[in-house]
């Protein structure tokens, strides 16, 4: 390591002002940076000091994401192998030729062969979201000539985990670059953005190529869905004549496979488990707003509660209980790792309650209210993260009310 430190040392004199390289200084500092902790320190007056920075938080939250990028890669294998058992799936990709040449058998109760063929779907989407989402915020630092940070770490590796994992790869590029630069360098980069990058990127894409998001190629249990598994067509059949149970097998799946993750679906977004285990290191580490995630699931409870009361013989989705919604499509994932974004999201402590409770909402009216978007989680994310600043102007302004009315000003 103290070689490479003299190394840096050593080349840092080109990157610097008046170096032949000096326009290629932000890829250098985003080298050193993340290799080593940064040497500059503060010469002026005192300032309030956390040891909490950007690069602490970025990490802690790929550190919380790890359940789920494990399940993204087990379960994209498990769904495979259970489709080539039941003879719906051709082994004409190049994934499974790979792992025939590995000699690795297509058995669903095969833990490292499902592993291993899911991260040959899994790994090439996130390969291709680092490549071109990077490059991009590497050459917005380098024209705007300021460091590159790491605000994109999060961003690449939440959207391969939104996505079907038959999803073109020129998509991929597409998508994340949309995301990148509409969502969030348009406003002025990392800190600056009003929706979340992530969510940008497959909102893009949802709209522009509904049929290859909605991964019906390979999940053929839920061609209709755009999230494999969504309230929209898992439990239509299941909620006629009572409500489903964790014992009662309905759209083909439990409550507890749902809850597990071992459904099809977008490969990161199936766990419910997967991202509890993620929100309880965001709280234990105090990255994730418990505010915001509590909430969420009371808006989730009273939404779903109130359109229970209210029934319908037409629309059976008014009959699923809230139990069944927190399994499906990508709510839990949202909640945990999408609608807590710090950026995006409200910032003030009433305004989170407000904000996660209006998300919880949301996501329950648009799944049953309007069946053309089965998945409601991503529009409702999207839709609050306009009105966040607006959520907290109104915060702020009661508490100066209080304020004056106390002092009598």
């Amino acid at each position: 390591m103290n070689a490479l430190r003299k190394l840096l040392d050593s080349q840092a004199h080109h990157f610097e002002k008046g170096g032949k390289l000096e326009k290629l200084h932000p890829f250098y500092e985003a080298v050193d940076t993340f290799l080593y902790s940064p040497g500059k320190v503060t010469r002026s007056a005192s300032h309030v000091r956390d040891a909490i920075d950007l690069k602490r938080i970025m990490i802690t939250v790929v550190v919380a994401l790890l359940p789920a990028v494990y399940m993204a890669m087990y379960n994209t294998g498990y769904q495979i192998h259970k489709a080539i058992a039941g003879g719906a799936l051709p082994l004409d990709r190049w994934q499974t030729a790979a792992m025939q040449w590995l000699g690795l058998p297509f058995d669903p109760s095969n833990v490292a062969a499902c592993i291993v063929h899911g991260a040959l779907y899994y790994l090439p989407v996130l390969l291709v979201t680092f490549l071109v989402g990077g490059n991009a915020e590497a050459l917005f630092a380098v024209v705007r000539r300021h460091e590159i940070n790491e605000g994109f770490l999060v961003t690449g590796m939440l959207f391969p985990l939104v996505l079907p994992p038959t999803i073109p790869l020129w998509q991929v590029a597409l998508g994340i670059l949309f995301g990148v630069v509409v969502g969030k360098e348009i406003f002025g980069g990392t800190g600056m953005n009003v929706l979340n990058p992530a969510l940008t990127a497959r909102a893009f894409l949802f709209f522009a190529y509904p049929a290859e998001i909605s991964g019906d190629k390979v999940w053929i249990a839920a061609q209709t869905s755009p999230d494999g598994y969504s309230g929209a067509t898992a439990l239509a059949n299941g909620a006629v004549g009572g409500l489903p149970s964790i014992e009662q097998t309905t759209g083909g799946m439990s409550w507890w496979d749902a809850f597990l993750g071992l459904v099809p679906g977008s490969m990161g977004e199936t766990s419910v488990l997967a991202c509890l285990i993620g929100a309880l290191i965001l709280l234990l580490t105090g990255i994730g707003s418990w505010r915001i995630m509590v909430s969420g699931v009371a808006g989730t409870v009273l939404a779903t509660l109130l359109l229970n009361a209210i029934g319908s013989q037409s629309n059976l989705l008014f009959n699923v209980p809230f139990w069944w919604h927190m399994v499906l499509g990508g709510w839990a994932f949202g909640l945990v790792f999408m609608a807590t974004d710090p950026v995006s999201a409200a910032h003030s402590n009433a305004g989170k309650w407000v904000y996660g409770f209006l998300i919880g909402v949301l996501a329950i009216f648009i799944r049953v209210l309007n069946p053309a978007f089965p998945e409601g989680m991503m529009l409702a994310i999207l839709f609050m993260n306009v009105f966040a600043s607006l959520i907290d102007h109104f915060v702020i302004r009661a508490n100066i009310r209080r304020r004056k009315a106390r002092y009598a000003v």
